[in-house]
């Protein structure tokens, strides 16, 4: 698994990611970039779960995004909808936090497309932990990226799939 945090803060939206690919209990990369930004639609991304499964995923939300004409709400459903239902992509096990200026979501296998309450998402095997720290940073002055990288690195003292390599995108 891995760490993901997307946090929007003063009109910046900011998705975080550690650089820890696992195999089991083995590390096999410290240095993976799980975070992707669609720079025509100002839209970040960020992925837990198997690597191979979550490239599947993005080139799939680039594909509705650009469909939907920058829609991510109508996006973001679509994808959910074909993963829940497409014989191939329901085999795919991953999450994917999702963020444009006005939006945030986190889309699941099960055909789950959820808004969270607050400005802050945490998902993989570290995700409740930079979540939680996310929540309690977002009450500082800090900034959204620096909660993010906070956020992250509080998680990989914690949890063993997550490190602290970690890589930021924002909008």
């Amino acid at each position: 698994m891995t760490t993901i945090v997307l946090v929007r803060k003063n009109n910046e939206v900011v998705v975080a990611g550690d650089g820890q690919v696992s195999m089991g209990n083995t590390v096999v990369k410290s240095t993976a970039s799980k975070i992707r930004k669609i720079e025509k639609r100002d839209v970040v991304a960020g992925f837990a779960g198997s690597t191979a499964d979550a490239l599947t995923l993005f080139e799939r939300l680039e594909a509705k995004i650009e469909k939907h004409a920058g829609n991510l709400s109508r996006a973001a459903v679509e994808l959910a909808k074909d993963w829940r239902t497409d014989k191939y992509l329901r085999r795919l096990e991953a999450l994917m936090a999702i963020g444009d200026k006005d939006n945030s979501y986190i889309i699941s296998g099960t055909g789950d497309v959820l808004e969270p309450e607050g400005d802050v998402i945490g998902i993989g095997s570290g995700g409740n932990y930079a979540l939680a720290a996310g929540k309690v940073l977002m009450e500082t002055d800090k900034s959204a990226e620096e909660i993010a990288k906070k956020a992250i690195k509080v998680a990989s003292e914690i949890c063993v799939f997550t490190n602290d390599n970690i890589k930021v995108l924002k909008i």
